[in-house]
């Protein structure tokens, strides 16, 4: 093993997570990345996390590393559940987790793995090259950003963009621009371009926008004891379904494929957190019920041709179409990967087939985080699915090197 360690490749909370869960378990592991990297680049400046506190702590095996540990240690007053997050001091909280809990990381990026007589042949940016027994994929949701072809085509690239694409939104000052989506990415990237003097317009499919309501206590215990019953809480929200969702990982992956992808439309589907609705209505326009049928650029704008539901036509013009369109896991985007291993991976919809170990149809082949949703259930898509993530795979890979 020493010979050939463990990679994870990835080191934002779920590859944090999953090192730390790992070096418990005494696994021998090389960890490589730039610590929060896709939060520093691919977060809007200003934003602020849709989870409540509670759930937004990294996984460890240990106390002393969650996110109110995190406030102590630098001398802050603890908050509760009506304390929006800034993005900002989620990404000091992740940094202090990983210089506290997993210093082994190198800052260095994996440039391709491939399949090497039941190995992994790893090449690093560096140049440097190695053979692993296992590979952890938490690279997180930035390949996997989903933007329809049919207006990303459309259009060149100084007139459209994912929202994923943007750390500071003051660049559009002054300028119009459309907003597809209707869920917490599109309305917070409204009203961070309406606060940053741009004039954003929302176009959104579905029939009204929905926000979540404010939780009545700071602390879920603190809910009267016949609420608690009636919708318990857990780290997505209060009842029942959540609570499922949250912790029935294990059962979830059971389902049959196509009632486990509806599950993940629908359970916490498009929505803004409850802080949002007051930065949203009544100062952004918003267009409900609307599908863009074609874009084309017109004059260095953009110009929509929106359909409603009853069939009805009009024009949109922006200076920019902003894609908030959410992200699709697909293992063939995974570029990392060489073509030859990807197409081993046995997926369905795109996505990784997994174990209960969360290893893929290659052996000793791993996936986190968002790649592992569709089996596991939308808790994977907040940092309140690290514990379950980190503990299978460190099962898993533990498993694995025992055959």
């Amino acid at each position: 093993m020493p010979a050939k360690p463990v990679v994870v490749i990835g080191a934002g909370p779920y590859g944090l997570a999953t090192a730390a869960w790992l070096s418990m378990a005494g696994v021998p592991r090389r960890v490589f990345g730039d610590p929060m990297e896709s939060w520093c680049t691919h977060m809007p400046q200003g934003m602020y996390l849709k989870s409540v506190p509670t759930a937004s702590s990294i996984s460890a095996p240990e106390s002393g590393y969650r996110f109110e540990d995190f406030r102590v240690s630098r001398g802050l007053a603890p908050v509760g559940d009506r304390y929006p997050i800034p993005v900002e001091e989620f990404i000091a909280y992740g940094r202090w987790f990983q210089e506290r809990r997993v210093p082994e990381v190198e800052r260095r990026k994996v440039r391709t793995v491939q399949a090497v007589d039941g190995l992994f042949g790893v090449t690093l940016d560096s140049g440097e090259q190695f053979l692993a027994q296992q590979v952890v994929m938490a690279t997180g949701q930035v390949s996997f950003a989903h933007e329809p072809p049919e207006l990303r085509g459309a259009l060149p690239d100084g007139l459209v963009s994912h929202a994923c694409e943007h750390r500071d939104l003051k660049r559009f000052e002054g300028r119009r621009v459309a907003v597809l989506g209707a869920g917490q990415s599109a309305l917070e990237s409204a009203a961070l371009l309406h606060e940053a003097g741009a004039f954003p317009t929302v176009v959104a499919r579905a029939g009204s926008l929905a926000f979540g309501s404010p939780p009545a206590t700071d602390r879920p215990a603190d809910r009267p004891r016949p609420v608690r019953l009636a919708k318990p809480g857990s780290p997505l929200g209060p009842g029942w379904s959540l609570v499922a969702c949250s912790y029935g990982g294990g059962a979830y992956r059971h389902l049959p494929e196509g009632v486990r992808i509806r599950l993940l439309h629908r359970v916490l589907g498009p929505s803004g957190a409850w802080w949002l609705r007051q930065r949203v209505e009544g100062r952004v326009p918003v267009l409900c019920g609307r599908t863009v049928r074609s874009a084309r650029a017109e004059d260095g704008t953009v110009r929509l041709d929106v359909v409603d539901a009853a069939g009805g036509g009009e024009t949109l013009r922006a200076d920019h179409l902003l894609l908030a369109t959410g992200y699709r896991v697909d293992v063939d985007r995974l570029g990392l990967l060489s073509s030859e291993l990807r197409r081993e991976v046995a997926t369905f919809r795109g996505a990784p087939h997994l174990s209960s170990g969360m290893e893929s149809s290659v052996p000793g082949l791993f996936f986190t985080g968002l790649a592992a949703t569709a089996t596991f259930g939308p808790v994977l898509r907040f940092v309140a699915g690290t514990g379950l993530a980190a503990r299978r795979v460190a099962h898993g890979v533990v498993a694995g090197t025992d055959r």
